[in-house]
C-alpha cells in the first residue's frame, strides 16, 4: 500500500518527522518550513472525503467564478479579470487549469503590451511627432 494519502496530488514530504502536503506545484526545500496552508491541507488530504469535499469545493467556486467572469466580460467592468481569478482559483488544486491559467495570463499580457503601444502611437500621432519605438 502507498504512503500517499488518497486523493493527495504528491507524495507526502516530512519536516522533522511530520508529514505536509506537497502538492502538484511544491517545490521540495528541506530547509523549508511548512506553511499553515500545507499542514491544512496535509490534514485534508488524509481523509479521502474530506479530500473529495475540498476538491469539489474549489472546482465549484473556481467555476463560479470563471462563468460569472465569462458572463461579464461584454459589460463594462472587470469580467475578464474575475475569470482569470477563477482560473487561479481552479489552478491551485487542478493541473490543468493551472496550465489554462499560465497560458490565459500570458496571452492577457500581451493583450496590454499591444494596447499600451496602439495608445502610445496614437498620441504620438495626436502630438505630431514621429512614432516611438516600442520599449
Amino acid at each position: 500500500m502507498s504512503d500517499t494519502p488518497a486523493g493527495s496530488e504528491g507524495p507526502p514530504a516530512t519536516d522533522a518527522g511530520r508529514e505536509h502536503y506537497t502538492g502538484p506545484f511544491t517545490i521540495h526545500d528541506p530547509a523549508h518550513k511548512p506553511s499553515v496552508f500545507s499542514q491544512t491541507r496535509t490534514l485534508i488530504a488524509k481523509n479521502p472525503t474530506v479530500d473529495r469535499v475540498y476538491k469539489t469545493g474549489v472546482g465549484l467556486t473556481g467555476a463560479g467564478a470563471v462563468a460569472l467572469g465569462v458572463i461579464l466580460i461584454p459589460l463594462p467592468g472587470p469580467g475578464s479579470l474575475i475569470a482569470l481569478g477563477g482560473l487561479a482559483i481552479l489552478g491551485t488544486e487542478f493541473a490543468g487549469a493551472k496550465k489554462a491559467s499560465g497560458a490565459a495570463n500570458a496571452a492577457a499580457k500581451k493583450a496590454f503590451d499591444k494596447a499600451k503601444e496602439v495608445r502610445r502611437t496614437r498620441r504620438d500621432a495626436k502630438a505630431g511627432k514621429a512614432p516611438t519605438p516600442p520599449q
